[in-house]
């Protein structure tokens, strides 16, 4: 993508101009003045919250690595403790505006050349430089860059040459190959738009350039120059590398044009063709039923959830799956339900924004299950680099309102949209409770005390581990006698000053009343972790596609899409004329 090269080539000429320096200071002791500043503080503003302020030599790193890249892929952990900066010994993030964020284990077996600013990168910008690390590019235009830093050493030479008088000759010639360049570039980006006598100009530079490096001169000049297009050139790389981060989290945020595209035209055929308007009513509400809730604003994605369902059930006829979204896609996801079959289950469709039909079930808008990416280290001795992050989903305000808006049934199991299920998911109907609310995978790497930074005084067993959503078994008729939801809204009214409010909200209402699924259910992690086993995925009756790498993304994992894909329908018209089945 073109955000991407843009931040690799800004950071191909700092490993350059590194090697210059190193050249023509010598001995002389690098000290680079105060930073002149981003060139964007909107874009500075916008990212902001994307990782903690780092120091400012993050990039001098770079210099270092061009002098000795082999020590510093060779270096021993001792070392890399001292060179790493220190962090909190865990971190609880906010969906998608976390100030701190960190590697995944699965890097470090990926990549054996993971060096510390890496590190520093994954701390800064969060899971942007894991996608940019599995989608680099070869240096393309070598050409190009050689002659913009031929053209910096050429600069940095010019003002003392143009000084000595006998150097007079040597001065005009300096200043034409200088403007030959300029000219050059400023018509071309790439090697393809290089006229065909670029080979001559740039051996008559290097001859210059040669021809100055024979002269007398003060180094003072020549360091203090290099200095002042190293800081330059830093503070290009390091806006190219915010906007790209910034760039990287919109497009994981933003509904792709694809899907705006289908859900668009959706929504213009159902007003256009009422003839399948047809309701089966008697089974929505029939509590003999197996009955499956999937909030979703995503058309796509709530299609997927529902036809792997049904796809890998023995018997598709007790099957019911009831879609919540809002108002903005309730009638795009009715039209494509509607036209859609499913075997032999039934689809509902909800608005949760519609007040005449739920009346105080209602909510002002859609919320999704929240995403909470949490960071920690590994052990205690751990450097930065090596730190572990998880994404965490929980319930969102709108899973408290199913008591309201399903009054006839007793039990629903709740799907989040970004999951894939693989196998038959009729044995979790008479699964034994014990008489708790929910049913939920537990997430042992993450313990209650882990979390304390976030929970406060409140009392948690300090090694019970933490639940997630995206397969939920629900007990309604238990929930309803505990007032589940009424308790979730006096704490939520209690913590609402206290940033991660919504995570303790959630831990401290189903304290003690989740059940623990068997392991073998849920895989997660297929929405950022590029280390999971293939054979594991295969197993798993339930693939969470959680964290910022969605399916339906263009910069989701690809070797995980496939098994989302494929339960898409790559006949039907609309997905083929909106795009969708790239």
């Amino acid at each position: 993508m073109l955000f991407y090269r843009k931040q690799n080539n800004s950071s191909m000429l700092i490993y350059h101009f590194s090697f210059y320096l190193v050249s023509f200071v010598g001995h002389m002791p690098l000290q680079r003045p105060s930073p002149s500043g981003d060139r964007s503080s909107h874009i500075d503003n916008l990212v902001r919250k994307l990782g903690p302020t780092l120091p400012k030599d993050v990039l001098k790193g770079f210099v270092n690595e061009a002098k000795n890249e082999t020590g510093s892929i060779n270096a021993t952990p001792k070392t890399q403790q001292k060179k790493g900066i220190p962090i909190p010994p865990q971190v609880v993030m906010q969906p998608f505006t976390s100030k701190n964020i960190s590697r995944i284990n699965g890097k470090a077996k990926m990549k054996s050349d993971v060096d510390e600013s890496e590190g520093f990168c994954d701390l800064k910008y969060g899971s942007y430089c894991i996608w940019r690390e599995e989608n680099r590019e070869e240096m393309h235009d070598s050409m190009v860059k050689k002659l913009k830093d031929q053209l910096f050493v050429a600069r940095a030479y010019f003002p003392s040459i143009v000084k000595i008088p006998a150097q007079s000759k040597l001065s005009g010639e300096f200043k034409q190959n200088i403007q030959e360049v300029e000219r050059v570039l400023s018509e071309s980006t790439t090697d393809a738009d290089l006229p065909p006598e670029i080979q001559k100009k740039s051996r008559r530079m290097e001859a210059v350039i040669a021809r100055a490096k024979s002269v007398s001169l003060d180094c003072n000049n020549i360091d203090k120059k290099l200095r002042q297009i190293f800081d330059l050139t830093e503070d290009e790389a390091n806006f190219h590398m915010k906007q790209s981060a910034f760039l990287y989290q919109l497009a994981v945020q933003t509904m792709p044009k694809s899907l705006h595209c289908l859900s668009m035209r959706l929504t213009v055929e159902y007003f256009r063709d009422h003839l399948f308007d047809k309701e089966l009513s008697e089974k929505y509400s029939d509590p003999t039923l197996q009955h499956y809730v999937i909030f979703s604003n995503n058309v796509i994605a709530s299609s997927v959830v529902i036809n792997s369902t049904v796809v890998h059930a023995i018997d598709t006829v007790n099957q019911v799956f009831h879609v919540l979204t809002d108002w903005q896609n309730y009638y795009a996801m009715k039209h494509w339900f509607l036209r859609n079959t499913f075997r032999d289950a039934v689809v509902q469709v909800l608005n949760i924004e519609d007040p005449d039909s739920y009346g105080k079930a209602t909510l002002s808008h859609l919320t999704l299950p929240v995403e909470f990416r949490v960071s920690f280290p590994s052990n205690d001795s751990a450097p930065a680099i090596n730190n572990r992050t998880q994404y965490v989903s929980i319930f969102s305000h709108s899973h408290y309102l199913l008591p309201e808006i399903f009054k006839n049934l007793e039990k629903v199991v709740v799907l989040d949209d970004d999951v894939v299920v693989q196998q038959d998911l009729s044995a979790l109907w008479s699964l034994n409770m014990g008489g708790k609310v929910t049913g939920a995978i537990e997430i042992c790497s993450v313990k209650m005390d882990q979390l304390r930074s976030y929970l406060g005084d409140h009392s948690f067993q300090k090694h019970s581990c933490s639940w997630m959503s995206g397969l939920n078994v629900i007990d309604l008729a238990r929930w309803r006698d505990l007032d589940i939801s009424e308790t979730y809204w006096k704490l939520v009214k209690e913590v609402s000053m206290k940033e991660g409010s919504a995570l303790l909200a959630t831990l401290l209402t189903f304290q003690d009343q989740i059940y623990a699924l068997d392991r073998v259910w849920v895989l997660s992690g297929l929405g950022h972790d590029y280390g999971l086993d293939i054979e594991g995925i295969k197993k798993a009756a339930v693939l969470h596609y959680n964290g910022n790498m969605k399916p339906w993304l263009d910069l989701g994992i690809p070797k995980y899409k496939e098994y989302w894909k494929k339960f898409l329908n790559h006949e039907d018209q609309y997905l083929s004329e909106c795009n969708v089945n790239r």
